[in-house]
């Protein structure tokens, strides 16, 4: 029998197309099962536990470069991780099994799980710590926002550039007490806030979605949550600037042993995602971006949004599982 050998690209566009979206509905499956049971941990768990099942039946060999906590969180998809069967092409991954674990146990709109891959070498290398974020969506002339300018100027340049007042103009940040005063100066320049309570991968995504009226994404967020939005809006467009927040000798240490050489770096998209990458989110609860898992009698529906860097494609992906649902439903 001839050997059929398929190319690394040709391989990634098949995991693209189907398996992929299979490691982010499993995810958001089992954490639907908790929704509103106030158990993030359990949630969380579930999340990663279907999600680490699913990236090992697939044919790569991945490695986990942003997940959720370092080596000695092994029941975690921890960074360094290796996934995947081994038997296709070497690829970094990026997930956030349940982002929204708030939002799940709370049973909230917006909690998603969500995944990145790309070629070997080219997802940023990150310790899970905290990130300082900028993002809008695409059309805009480069440079229109700059990390390093504030809040309200970054608004005002972007009204310039959108040729409308910065009243008209909305910003998305995570309710935290760290954005206090970000909030009180957008507020009184006149332009809108938009305040989510978890779930900034989404909240970053919806700065290229015209339907959610959401313009610009500020703030200081999760590093797993930067590389994942940055992967989105390489798919789709966008310009995002992030800069890790390394404030402690652990954290120091812990970007020296992961070869990051200037832990004040301020990174574009592009330095956070350097080549082709595939990017997968399946809502776990409703949310603006994607409906939560379905659970009927004899069937689950998910919607998934799925994305390719290479090719620009966004594919939704509304599934009905009936053989996981005899799994789950007994």
């Amino acid at each position: 029998m001839a050997t059929i050998t398929v190319h690394p690209e040709l391989l990634l566009e098949r995991i693209l197309s189907l398996e992929i979206v299979r490691v982010t509905e499993r995810a958001a499956v089992s954490a639907a099962r908790l929704r509103g049971r106030g158990k993030e941990k359990d949630s969380d768990q579930a999340a990663v536990d279907a999600m680490r099942r699913e990236l090992n039946k697939l044919p790569i060999d991945g490695t986990v470069v942003i997940g959720e906590g370092e080596i000695d969180e092994a029941p975690m998809l921890f960074i360094g991780e290796k996934v995947g069967n081994k038997s296709g092409p070497k690829v970094d991954i990026a997930v956030d099994p349940l982002e929204g674990t708030t939002l799940c146990a709370k049973n909230m709109p917006g909690a998603i799980a969500t995944i990145a891959m790309a070629e070997a070498g080219t997802l940023l290398h990150a310790p899970d710590c905290y990130m300082d974020k900028i993002a809008i969506g695409p059309g805009y002339p480069k440079g229109t926002i700059d990390l390093d300018a504030s809040a309200v100027d970054n608004i005002i340049s972007l009204a310039k550039a959108k040729g409308v007042k910065p009243s008209e103009i909305t910003a998305i940040l995570l309710d935290r007490p760290r954005h206090a005063d970000k909030i009180e100066a957008i507020r009184k320049l006149g332009a809108s806030v938009s305040l989510i309570s978890d779930g900034d991968v989404a909240g970053v995504i919806h700065c290229a979605e015209a339907k959610t009226g959401i313009d610009i994404y500020l703030g200081i967020g999760g590093a797993p949550e930067g590389v994942l939005s940055a992967a989105a809006l390489r798919c789709i467009g966008g310009q995002m600037q992030t800069r890790l927040i390394i404030d402690t000798e652990e954290l120091r240490e812990r970007t020296k042993k992961m070869g990051i050489k200037d832990p004040k770096k301020k990174y574009e998209i592009e330095d956070m995602v350097k080549g082709d990458c595939l990017f997968s989110a399946t809502g776990v609860t409703d949310g603006a971006m994607l409906r939560g898992v379905k659970f009927g009698k004899n069937m689950i529906e998910t919607e998934t949004v799925v994305m390719r860097s290479a090719t620009g494609t966004v594919r939704r992906v509304v599934a009905e599982h009936r053989q996981l649902a005899k799994f789950h439903l007994g």
